[in-house]
């Protein structure tokens, strides 16, 4: 199949013959939309990389409160700290849409990192980026408020993710509110509101677990120019 990963991901630092080769490696599988692929508590014994479609990583506290911590999409690899470690799941992996993935034992995985040196800087500089992620959701969860950190956020998914279309900037990856609402640390009915306004201004459009950033320039000034309180 047509690979296409997106920016920042494993296979998306990978030329071609090692892309080849790590995909070689494994069994694909397939996932269907609500699946989990990984799950929270679970030894580890194998590795996922995606190849198409979208998951949403997240966590569980005692009490069962529920909290994204990310959404990952093709050329992804999921479960790999985990694996590297030994340690058992630390989060679970759902798909938000139907998957195909290649899933690597961990023992393959590993040796894969020792001989083939570009895959493991690969997957370094994957981490780098969900480190620096972690580092930008904190900043903005401590110093901004909703409307903004929502604003922020759709603006970070564009650039990292976005496609141009006649409409606008497509996300293209199906997105909730409440999956907005994790993620960036609010409640459902807090995103919501933001989201009707920037609906009601025509900065953004959805449809159901689609949006569509219709004026970017405007999303960066709603986003850096909002006053506190908001």
């Amino acid at each position: 199949m047509d690979i296409r990963p997106v920016d920042g991901t494993l296979l998306g630092y990978l030329g071609t013959p090692d892309s080849d080769h790590l995909v070689s490696l494994g069994v694909r599988r397939h996932f269907a939309e609500g699946d989990v692929l990984l799950r929270q508590g679970d030894p580890t014994d194998h590795v996922l990389v995606l190849l198409s479609g979208w998951v949403r990583v997240y966590s569980l506290t005692q009490d069962g409160q529920e909290t994204v911590i990310a959404l990952r999409g093709p050329g992804d690899a999921v479960g790999e700290l985990a694996a590297l470690h030994g340690w058992d799941r630390t989060a679970s992996v759902q798909a938000l849409a139907p998957v195909e993935a290649v899933q690597l034992l961990r023992h393959q995985f590993i040796e894969c990192l020792h001989h083939r040196p570009t895959i493991a800087v690969a997957l370094i500089k994957q981490m780098s980026i969900r480190l620096r992620e972690i580092e930008s959701t904190l900043l903005d969860v401590t110093t901004l408020d909703v409307s903004r950190r929502v604003a922020v956020y759709l603006l970070r998914m564009a650039r990292q993710h976005g496609t141009p279309n006649p409409a606008g900037t497509d996300l293209g990856m199906p997105l909730s509110q409440q999956d907005i609402a994790n993620r960036v640390g609010a409640s459902l009915r807090g995103v919501a509101r933001a989201m009707a306004l920037l609906r009601d201004r025509g900065i953004v459009v959805t449809t159901r677990r689609r949006i569509v950033i219709a004026r970017p320039d405007v999303l960066r000034s709603f986003a850096g120019n909002m006053p506190r309180g908001t």
